[in-house]
């Protein structure tokens, strides 16, 4: 089992720890995600849609294995046959020399700080930001967290645009070519990670993500605004297009894949093989229509937190919007974080009165 956990080699595995989140965050294996019992009926079938698919179930140690007996009679019961457990836990994975990692969503954090090392992704500080609104400069602040993140707090004049959407919406935003962009978040990997997608899709504008986010400019001294409300607009067909160029570059250069529904859905009834599908649209979007066994997972989000959508290591993955610009993004990502097999159903069907009719009947066309 240990071997199988370290080479995380193409055999699907899913590894749940079944421990609290505070008790998860204080220590756990790198590629685990977290699942207490309480959550078991409510997240296992997301996040591990093929019932025989190998699962190691983990938890702090020998004191707490009732964890693991309570744990896999659940599974049993929800039709999960292959289970097996970590002998000893967290604490003797530990004692055998193995790293154990604290915090949540570890993965996806240490990426973010990869991405800005190996990028040299451009970053400003809260001070000098702070300048700017001082000497009346011109500039746009988008903030790439969701909606009801930006809502509470956010930094003054910013605009909200989850990072999926950067891409597809940033030539309606933007007045001009000069004008600089500076992406924020709470902390740091969502703004490197925003920053970075329009420096990859080579907008023109100089874009930066701003330091540590909203905590760094509360800790700078800076007052936050509440109650945001500044958000996106409808895509125009002028900015669509120029999104459209953008993202080409970004599908190029890392060879992002293009599957039909017909196979997507031959995919979905294989028994040996798990295939997630996720919708990276905002979630009204996908609330209006969305395809069946579709799963709601907002591209930015998909990528900071992808151990809380996808729960089987060696799965397939499957991205789908309406026109495959979020889609190829969030992809381009996920390839990067090591997802061998990521594929983007961008409906390009060879029938346009078939794709159109597709799309209407799905509520999938552009907004």
């Amino acid at each position: 089992v240990r071997d199988r956990i370290l080479t995380r080699d193409r055999e699907e595995v899913a590894l749940l720890d079944l421990r609290e989140i505070g008790k998860f965050g204080n220590g756990h294996l790198l590629w685990a995600t977290s699942l207490p019992l309480g959550q078991l009926e409510i997240k296992t079938a997301d996040l591990i849609p093929r019932k025989s698919v190998q699962i190691i179930l983990c938890s702090e140690g020998e004191n707490d294995e009732f964890l693991i007996s309570y744990g896999s009679q659940k599974l049993f019961e929800f039709g999960y046959k292959n289970i097996f457990y970590l002998f000893g836990g967290v604490k003797a994975w530990e004692k055998s020399g193995f790293e154990v990692f604290s915090g949540i969503n570890v993965p996806s954090k240490a990426f973010g700080e990869f991405i800005e090392n190996t990028y040299n992704t451009p970053r400003i500080k809260p001070q000098k930001l702070q300048k700017m609104m001082e000497e009346k400069k011109k500039f746009l602040v988008l903030d790439s967290r969701p909606a009801e993140e930006y809502s509470k707090m956010n930094i003054p004049g910013g605009v909200n645009c989850p990072g999926a959407e950067l891409v597809l919406r940033i030539y309606d935003l933007i007045p001009d070519k000069e004008t600089p962009v500076i992406v924020n978040c709470a902390g740091r990997t969502r703004s490197i990670i925003g920053c970075q997608s329009l420096k990859n899709a080579k907008i023109p504008n100089p874009v930066f993500a701003l330091e540590n986010g909203t905590m760094g400019w509360q800790l700078a001294g800076y007052q936050l605004e509440y109650d945001g409300c500044k958000f996106f607009n409808n895509v125009s067909v002028a900015g669509r297009k120029k999104a459209r160029e953008a993202i080409n570059h970004v599908a190029k250069k890392y060879r992002v894949i293009s599957v039909d529904w017909n196979t997507v859905q031959k995919w979905k009834s294989e028994d040996d093989r798990s295939t997630f599908l996720f919708d990276v649209r905002q979630l009204s979007e996908f609330e209006a229509g969305h395809l069946p066994t579709a799963i709601s997972a907002p591209g930015g989000q998909l990528i900071q937190t992808t151990d809380e959508y996808i729960g089987v290591l060696g799965a397939r993955v499957v991205l789908i919007d309406n026109d495959g610009i979020r889609a190829t993004m969030t992809a381009s990502w996920l390839q990067q974080i090591g997802w061998k097999d990521i594929f983007v159903l961008p409906f390009l069907l060879k029938n346009k009165k078939m794709r159109r009719k597709t799309l209407k009947q799905l509520k999938l066309l552009p907004v």
